[in-house]
Parts: structure tokens; sequence; C-alpha cells
């Protein structure tokens, strides 16, 4: 074994428990049957009904942030991004980091015109490439304050009521546009000197936010997020003594509304520790432990910011990228809680704290993105487009002899192809995980 593939160890190691997982949970908790009847304008069952069923999208979430949307010099170049974007996903993280949202108290740069700040589009412009494409918006993150702008700091009631105005101008703007909202993220992380403002130390700091955001956005999905080490790391996860589950239970118990729980996996390690790394965060049983006991809340979870660094651009460290992320991702979508899963930077070279095209530093050094530098697709980005649109998908066709049917599939939108002896038509359901599932067609 190449020294670099013993990343892959723990997978191998556990192959037979992880795939058992894997099966079972993909058959139990991403599928269910569906029943149709088919009737014509008089109301009755039509005799010998053929259905050719295609699904066209899944009710499982899975995307990337479009933080380079219309950001690259080239046209080209913007057009393959948009491509790449909409060919593969069906949720996309905008970005609505104050700091850049709101550089000057008062002037949002909520329009699609906005004056253009590197790597932050403007919401409308995201917005507009979302709703042309079927996919659905995220947003990140309404109190975030390691990215709160300097002059929103200043007295603990100064800082509230400027939190207080930007939560009620997103939500009049955008809470009819954007279901779910990430409200806090990464609040372990303290050793930020002079940027995180003096909210951000007060023991309510959670509560208020989530209590505030239910004010604005009643009819949202409202999340907590917080990063790698503090959810997964041994160092930090103890069930249910876990800091980051401690901090939930809190909120919860104090009646705040928390819908969802996000959990971010950012491979943020050097090459050289990478494989002490796997050893701890690819542990197939560790992932499901993890994800097994924030189930308990309920609620459904969201890997909500995720980098496998290839570290090179040499095709058997993308290979080993893509093998990592396709035993990632299938454990992910195994999982009862699992709501969705989002990969951070799709582009190489254009990723947070340097500048494009710099592979030696900031987050460009892992080679954490789906898409080369270059903008061909890597083996990752084809491996997830896969799993999604074509081992994890169902076509099928089916006789009605007597006007009904059933079908087990994933559970999704499809559209329904149907030839009587009058002719054909097409239909279109939406079949869910939590619907009756049983659907009068008519002809």
């Amino acid at each position: 074994m190449e020294p670099r593939k013993n990343v892959l160890k723990p997978f191998e190691e556990k192959r037979s428990f992880m795939e058992d997982r894997i099966v079972s949970g993909i058959e139990e908790n991403r599928k269910g049957r569906a029943y149709l009847t088919i009737i014509g304008k008089d109301g009755k069952p039509v005799e010998n009904a053929h259905l050719r069923i295609r699904q066209k999208n899944h009710e499982f979430k899975y995307g990337a942030n479009i933080f380079m949307l219309d950001e690259f010099p080239e046209t080209e170049q913007n057009r393959k991004y948009k491509e790449y974007c909409a060919d593969a996903f069906n949720l996309a993280t905008l970005p609505f980091y104050w700091n850049t949202l709101e550089p000057e108290p008062g002037k949002p740069r909520f329009a699609k015109d906005s004056p253009k700040i590197y790597r932050r589009p403007a919401p409308d412009l995201c917005l507009e490439f979302c709703e042309a494409n079927g996919i659905m918006p995220k947003a990140h993150c309404l109190n975030y304050a390691y990215m709160s702008p300097a002059w929103a700091h200043g007295t603990i009631e100064h800082e509230k009521e400027c939190l207080d105005r930007r939560f009620r101008e997103l939500g009049e703007r955008y809470a009819g546009r954007i279901p779910d909202w990430e409200v806090t993220n990464e609040t372990f992380k303290t050793s930020r000197p002079g940027r995180l403002g003096n909210f951000f130390d007060q023991e309510d700091y959670i509560e208020w936010s989530f209590a505030e955001a239910a004010r604005y956005f009643p009819a949202n999905n409202l999340i907590i997020n917080d990063d790698k080490p503090h959810v997964w790391s041994k160092a930090h996860y103890y069930r249910t003594r876990s800091c980051y589950y401690m901090q939930i239970e809190r909120a919860l118990r104090s009646g705040i509304r928390i819908d969802k729980i996000g959990m971010q996996f950012h491979m943020f390690e050097l090459a050289e520790d990478e494989q002490a790394a796997a050893r701890e965060f690819y542990d197939p049983e560790r992932i499901y432990d993890v994800l097994d006991t924030y189930a308990r809340f309920n609620r459904p979870i969201q890997i909500t910011e995720v980098t496998i660094p290839a570290y090179s651009g040499a095709p058997q460290d993308e290979e080993i990228q893509a093998e990592i992320l396709y035993n990632l991702y299938r454990m992910w979508f195994s999982h009862p809680a699992m709501d969705a899963v989002v990969y951070w930077n799709l582009i190489d070279g254009y990723a947070h704290g340097t500048v494009p095209g710099d592979m030696t530093s900031g987050e460009n050094y892992y080679y954490g993105g789906l898409i080369r530098f270059d903008f061909t697709a890597k083996p990752a980005f084809q491996i997830i487009r896969d799993l999604f649109q074509k081992q994890y998908h169902t076509e099928l066709e089916l006789d009605a002899p007597h006007g009904e049917a059933n079908f087990k599939a994933f559970y999704g939108d499809y559209e329904l192809e149907i030839m009587t002896a009058s002719g054909s038509c097409t239909r279109t359901i939406h079949f869910g995980k939590k619907l009756w599932n049983r659907f009068e067609i008519q002809v």
C-alpha cells in the first residue's frame, strides 16, 4: 500500500460494519413506496396503463457554497462554474457574512449590481441563479461574530441593537425566499481578539440569537453550526457530555427553537499530519456514533461545510480524495437524521485566506476543491454527481392493468409518463419521507 493510501485504512479495517450501516440505512431511510391510481376524466380507474417513472431530484439536499458566482475574470470561467453547480447540486450556501454584506452601516450589498467583494456575491444575484436552476438556497450566517463589522462593535446594548436591525432587514427581504438560516457559527473559537465584539462573551449569546431569529424568521429552519474539532475530535467529543451537545441541550431546555443541527467537516490538517487525522476522523464507527448521539435531539442534522484535501494535482492524490468522499457521503446519506451535505469550495485555487491561484497558502494549500484550477472536473466531483444521479437514482417502467400501481424508490421529485389507449401525458409528483405518498392522477 502506498504511504498516502494509508489514510484509507480506517474505512478498510471497518468495511463490513460500514457497508452494513450504509446499505441498511439507505434502504430504510432514503427510500419508500409510492402508490398510484390512474383515473380518467370520469373519475374511474383507467385500464391497461403503462408508466415510465423518472426521478428528477432528491428530497435529500447536497450542494456547495456559491461564493464564486460571477467572481471569475473570464466569462467562460463563470459559465462553467454555473454549469457545474446546476448540473450536480440541489442546494447552495449563500454568503451573508455581515462585514462584507454591510461594510458601511446602512449600506447593505443586497442588490445584484452591488460593488463586488471577492468571494462575496450579492444575495440577490445568488438567489436569481438558485431560483432559475431549481437549487434550494441556504443562508450562512446571521450572527457569526468573527465576521461582524468593526462599526457594529461597542457596548453590548449597541451590538444587540445592530444585530436586531440586521435580523429584521434580512427577514423582511429574504425570509420568504431562503428556507434555511444558520443563526450562529463557531461559538467555541474564542482566540480571535478584537474580532468578536463584546456580546459574544455573554452567557445568553446563543439563546438571544435564536430567540431574535425566531421573531423575524418564524417559518424558516433555524440552524446552529460549529466547527469540526468541537463536534468530532477526541478532545471534545464525549457523547452527551460533549461541549456542543450540552450547548444545544441548554438552549432547547430554555425553550429556544433550534430546528437543525449543523456540523462542519473541514479536514484542514497539514499533509504530514493527514494519517493521524484520518485515524481519528475517518473511523466509521466513530462517525456513526457522533451522528447517533446528536440524533437524540430529534432534529435534522446537516454536514454544513466539507473539505477533503488532495494536497496536490497528482492523479493518485485526486483518486484518494474521491474515495474518501465516496465513503463519507454514503455514510452521511444513510443516517436517518441527516438532512443535507454541503461541500465547501468547489474550485481549486479560489478558497479563503490567500490570492487566487496561490496553492501554497490559505485554504488553497489543501487542493480541496472538486474542480481543478483549470476548470476540469476531478474524480471527486464525478463521484458525488454519480452517487445522486446514477447510483442512488430511480428510473423504471410499470404496468397498471387496472389503473393501480406501486413502486419503491428514493424520495424526491418524479416525472411520470403515462400511456393509455387514449394517448400519453406527463405528470409530476413529490414523493416524500414524511408524506402520505398515495397519488390519484387524472389523465
